[in-house]
């Protein structure tokens, strides 16, 4: 399977190439600060990536992107250029969760943890937040993702918080969150990552888990916010 991941959610702009042909899994990123950037940078970033990996468009199975919640721009500069690029390669598409991201970015980069908090500031005075368990073939989550006041995150759970890892720009409202003290690490500065997107993608595809170009929907957790296609 070679399967391209991207991701505009945050202030970065990331693509990875996931390749398990040879037998062996491996998977290639870049990435780069790109702050309202993202529509410059983000198809050049690909060309790159697959030129230095000697891989063509038509050659990859499907192509994951990270469909939110995060920022509402990067969200739809994002999926336009995966729906741009799926159609032109009659190629399925993954959608994956960037909180599920970037829990997965926290435990590739060591951080492990049995549950793992995983925030977003959504500005607004809000947070976007989801617990997610750690297991072997990836995060999963537990319950469902949320848009609530800093106050009220982890409400409706019970987790045993000197075993919990949170990450993400939630830490912003650090100062509101009783839970922040009682928590094992809080690792604010993580940001979702091409390459988790690119693992959590091959686990969906492989289970089915793919939807065509048109049917490629952002998740804005704001009801207000509408995308057309």
């Amino acid at each position: 399977m070679k399967l391209l991941a991207l991701d505009c959610s945050t202030e970065a702009c990331s693509v990875a190439l996931l390749d398990d042909d040879q037998g062996e899994l491996e998977i290639i990123e870049t990435t780069e600060a790109a702050a309202r950037q993202h529509t410059r940078r983000l198809l050049p970033l690909v060309d790159s990536l697959l030129a230095d990996a000697g891989v063509a468009l038509s050659q990859l199975d499907a192509i994951a992107f990270g469909r939110g919640p995060g920022s509402f721009t990067g969200l739809r500069i994002c999926l336009g250029a995966v729906q741009g690029l799926a159609f032109g390669a009659d190629l399925p598409v993954v959608p994956v969760s960037t909180l599920a991201a970037l829990a997965q970015t926290a435990v590739n980069a060591g951080h492990h943890a049995p549950m793992i908090i995983s925030t977003l500031d959504a500005r607004m005075d809000e947070i976007y937040w989801a617990v997610y368990s750690a297991q072997e073939q990836g995060v999963e989550l537990v319950d469902i993702e949320r848009l609530t006041a800093p106050e009220q995150l982890l409400e409706g759970h019970s987790l045993d918080l000197a075993t919990t890892v949170a990450v993400g720009s939630g830490f912003h409202y650090g100062d509101r969150i009783g839970a922040t003290s009682e928590l094992k690490t809080w690792h604010a500065d993580i940001l979702p990552s091409a390459k988790a997107i690119a693992q959590l993608a091959r686990r969906d595809y492989l289970l089915g888990k793919t939807c065509r170009a048109d049917k490629a929907l952002p998740t804005y957790l704001r009801d207000e916010v509408a995308w057309q296609q």
